[in-house]
């Protein structure tokens, strides 16, 4: 696989560590590295369209899967003062039933992983009425377990309740034009001629954690079928839906200089991005049996170091996708990054992002 794009000096080792990642790539992705503004590593290389061999270009597209929570999670921090996680979800939307916190759905901690009966995933508005009149699974904040798709439906709708405005709009009027992120929620029709073609590995699956057939019942329900058809993930239906759990798009660059500006004090206040970068929530799913942590939509670091090595645990924040793309920021060595990639593997079979982290750390 050809590799292009750049390495600032003393970096040259994740070029060669990017070439090892594509070695037995059947698709592509794209790897960058941002500090304090400056790109350090922007790789790409592989195949955007394993159909028709088009390659990765520098502006190719894809679609990020739940590295959007991150972006949205952003964009609920850079909103806190009038987003207040101690607040009942209720005080924003009175028609929502259950006793619930705007912190306790930010941290998957609300009991509400599912949407209930037959519905269209990609009705967002349909799926937060219906959950607004759901009881929650379990007592909320009792449990931690990750809301894949109900995550968005929740927040996008607490977003749209105190800003009169879609979740893609404020991604794309707080987040991406103001700092010239190529990054978006509800993917415009002159995108799509860029975007990377999603494909699965013969083994791909889900949970890959879990053993328990009745739970993984649920995990089904939960994902509602849309990691088990390349026809849904890769339609300009799913990249139009504002999905603010898992449909956007973006460039590793974009997203790795996301990171890097949250550093720096852009697009949240420090003390706002403190608070949602501390634990909120934390233990194993009750649902998947994956190790958790969670801050208010960020992950951080965990025992399986989704976030790297130990040595960078402190302070690591950001959110993964499916199929193993990782985005985040390292507060020690002041590093943003984004690993993303259009071969969806299983999560215990996918070395790719952890093995780029290890050398980054021996780098920085």
């Amino acid at each position: 696989m050809h590799v292009d794009g750049t390495v600032a000096p003393g970096f040259e080792p994740l070029r060669e560590a990017f070439v090892e990642v594509l070695g037995d790539a059947r698709a592509g992705a794209a790897f960058a590295v941002v500090r304090d503004g400056r790109p350090l590593v922007d790789l790409w290389g592989g195949l955007a369209d394993p159909v028709t061999a088009a390659p990765w270009r520098r502006d190719t597209l894809c679609v990020l899967f739940s590295g959007t929570k991150g972006v949205v999670a952003t964009v609920a921090a850079a909103l806190a003062d009038r987003l207040d996680p101690h607040q009942p979800v209720q005080a924003y939307w009175p028609e929502f039933t259950a006793e619930v916190t705007v912190g306790q759905v930010l941290s998957h901690t609300a009991g509400l992983p599912c949407v209930d009966g037959d519905h269209d995933l990609l009705d967002v508005a349909d799926c937060a009425r219906r959950l607004a009149a759901q009881r929650p699974l379990w007592t909320p904040g009792s449990r931690v377990a990750y809301h894949p798709l109900t995550y968005g439906y929740l927040v996008g709708e607490l977003l749209r309740r105190v800003t009169g405005s879609s979740v893609g709009t404020l991604v794309r009027d707080l987040v991406a034009a103001p700092h010239g992120l190529d990054l978006h929620l509800g993917t415009p029709a002159e995108c799509d001629p860029r975007m990377a073609r999603l494909v699965r590995a013969p083994d791909y699956a889900i949970s890959t954690f879990l053993r328990d057939p009745e739970r993984r019942r649920l995990v089904e329900r939960m994902y509602a079928g849309l990691l088990d058809s390349d026809e849904l993930m890769n339609s300009a239906a799913y990249r139009r839906a504002e999905l603010a759990g898992g449909s956007g798009t973006g460039t590793a660059r974009a997203m790795a200089g996301l990171y890097d500006l949250l550093l720096r004090g852009h697009i949240v206040p420090p003390a706002a991005l403190a608070t949602a970068t501390t634990t909120w929530s934390e233990g194993v799913d009750a649902i998947n049996d994956r190790p958790l942590h969670f801050g208010l939509g960020y992950e951080l670091a965990d025992p399986i170091g989704t976030y790297g090595p130990h040595s960078r645990a402190d302070g690591a924040f950001g959110h993964s996708g499916a199929g193993g793309s990782r985005h985040g920021a390292w507060a020690r060595g002041r590093i943003g990054f984004s690993f993303v990639t259009n071969e969806l593997r299983a999560e215990n079979a996918d070395g790719r992002a952890e093995h780029l982290l290890r050398v980054l750390d021996a780098l920085v």
